[in-house]
């Protein structure tokens, strides 16, 4: 990871003086963030649509997969992480008390191999490669509660406490091995898995010879499993995962080998140090050692939080969370977590991304040259949550000055100047009765967040980002059509109602855009003079519309236009 260009980052936007415009990520704005953060977790419970997952107002455990510390974050990490956040702030900001965990997976063999080819020892190698997911998290803005390390100790205490649970409810035993086995996927496969002699993922697999191996008895829980997912219809999203689930679980489980002697970096197994615990049961288990597993006493954590509200992982580990995952707490008598939703994977330029091809995307690389909030807008908005997706930067750029620059920036600067201007550089001090046409958008702005979070409850990110959209092209349609520049000349009590009215509306787009893109959505409100302390989904309400005679500041734009390259059409 370059240090130094993290750094740089928080420092030029802290200066302003950025190329891009980018919305500043500085350490007062973070600290700012985090305030934010701590009113809106005592603020009334507004609450999300309840589903058949969830009840839409307790506690919200949710978690992006651990990341594999093989190598330094890529656009796939980023997508995810930012996904999470913005999910986890939407909850915040609804009242909600949430528990936001990510963190890396830094044992198995692939490490060990890894950290030996750059004459490095395992923990060395995973410290330095842990960091940069860290600072990945930092950059782009993530209010992750907790970072969670497998090397952690308590976490390795927790592994082993299930591990012994497994052993005393009789499901797990010792046997021996022989198959084929993907270093890169940390995954067993059948060979009618086998796909040109590869995994299907398209990995290297090899023939792992006979050698002792500890047993989880799976084959025992197919039919449980599959009792869950009928009974639990939603458990696994999309549907299109959940029916490759069904498939992989009706076609029959095998046991499954859940330990190693060939190589070390692991977890050792409690009363057998010659063998390692296969890493998945010791990545996953990170999502109840976050929460203080084993200590499940009442107040606990575990007690708050679990069952998880969410886990949200790529399409090439759904297999390990919708069928391991729930076996072995199943197993441990444990309860499962409530929703699993995988998404899918990002090409660029149409093309599969790999190191070969040299056309890996690098997260901090993309806020270098574009910005944070317009990289979460990006990654958020470019496709349907669950889909796969495809990155190239005529399309970053097009979306960025379309919808940010032209849209919502263009609307703001306009709103505020002629505010500023045309008001005593206060918001407007008299109001005049609302026409029809401002009854109409002042009630399209007031069911914006039900219409919002009805998406976000569903994990549709993307309707989430179209329906902020769509209320900004309402409203500069309303301003096109209200023109106040022209009722400057005829009508100054109408100008200041047209111009309070999009304040109000601005008000409502901005506090919903919070958990989105949050450094510029705050930078609106201070220029509409919102309370730090009225930002949260409770503030929504009438009681909370924009105080009248209120001073504000000279209009600062929020998202200047990135400069278009020729190859690119503006």
């Amino acid at each position: 990871m370059r240090f130094h260009n993290i750094i740089g980052i928080l420092t030029f936007l802290a200066t302003g003086s950025a190329t891009y415009g980018f919305v500043a990520q500085t350490p007062a704005f973070r600290q700012k963030a985090r305030l934010n953060d701590d009113l809106t977790r005592s603020s009334a419970i507004v609450g999300t649509p309840a589903t058949s997952f969830d009840d839409g107002q307790g506690p919200f455990e949710i978690t992006t997969p651990i990341y594999y510390v093989n190598d330094k974050p890529h656009i796939g990490h980023a997508y995810t992480s930012t996904a999470c956040d913005v999910i986890a702030r939407f909850m915040r900001l609804s009242g909600r008390d949430v528990f936001f965990l990510s963190g890396t997976d830094e044992h198995g063999q692939k490490v060990e191999t890894s950290a030996k080819n750059r004459g490095l020892e395992p923990q060395q190698f995973c410290d330095e490669l842990s960091a940069t997911f860290r600072d990945m998290l930092e950059v782009l803005n993530i209010s992750n509660d907790k970072f969670i390390r497998t090397t952690d100790v308590d976490h390795k205490k927790a592994v082993q406490h299930l591990w012994t649970t497994l052993v005393d409810k009789g499901t797990i035993y010792l046997g021996a091995y022989e198959g084929w086995y993907s270093v890169r996927d940390e995954c067993y496969y059948n060979e009618s898995e086998l796909v040109d002699g590869k995994a299907p993922t398209g990995a290297e697999v090899e023939w792992v010879t006979k050698e002792p191996s500890y047993f989880f008895k799976l084959s025992d829980f197919e039919d449980k499993l599959l009792e869950l997912y009928e009974a639990n219809p939603d458990f696994i999203a999309p549907t299109s995962r959940r029916n490759e689930v069904l498939s992989f679980v009706k076609g029959g489980l095998r046991d499954l080998s859940v330990s190693r002697m060939s190589f070390d970096w692991g977890v050792r197994v409690p009363e057998n140090g010659d063998h390692v615990m296969y890493v998945w049961i010791d990545a996953l288990a990170n999502y109840i050692s976050a929460l203080g597993y084993p200590n499940m006493e009442k107040g606990s954590d575990f007690d708050k939080y679990w069952p998880a509200s969410l886990h949200v992982v790529g399409k090439d580990i759904l297999r390990f969370h919708a069928v391991y995952w729930p076996a072995f707490l199943m197993a441990a008598d444990l309860p499962v977590p409530k929703r699993l939703f995988a998404h899918g994977w990002w090409t660029k330029d149409g093309e599969k991304i790999s190191k070969s091809l040299g056309n890996v995307i690098d997260p901090i690389e993309l806020v270098e040259k574009y910005g944070v909030d317009q990289t979460r807008f990006f990654l958020m908005s470019e496709v349907a949550f669950g889909s796969d997706g495809d990155f190239s930067d005529d399309a970053m750029i097009r979306k960025c000055n379309s919808n940010l620059a032209n849209e919502l920036g263009n609307l703001c600067n306009r709103v505020i100047t002629l505010v500023f201007k045309n008001c005593n550089k206060a918001t407007p001090a008299e109001v005049g009765d609302f026409t029809a046409e401002d009854e109409a958008i002042l009630a399209s702005a007031r069911t914006l967040r039900e219409r919002a979070a009805t998406a976000v409850s569903k994990q549709e990110i993307h309707k989430y980002v179209g329906e902020l959209v769509s209320m900004v092209n309402e409203a500069n349609k309303y301003i096109d059509t209200m023109e106040p520049w022209q009722l400057k000349k005829t009508d100054l009590n109408r100008m200041a109602t047209v111009l309070y009215v999009l304040m109000e509306v601005l008000r409502h787009v901005a506090i919903l855009y919070q958990p989105l893109i949050p450094a510029s959505a705050n930078k609106i409100l201070d220029q509409l003079s919102v309370p730090d302390d009225e930002r949260s989904f409770s503030h929504l309400e009438e009681t909370y519309a924009i105080k009248k005679g209120i001073s504000i500041p000279k209009a600062k734009p929020v998202f200047p236009r990135i400069e278009v390259p020729e190859t690119v059409e503006a």
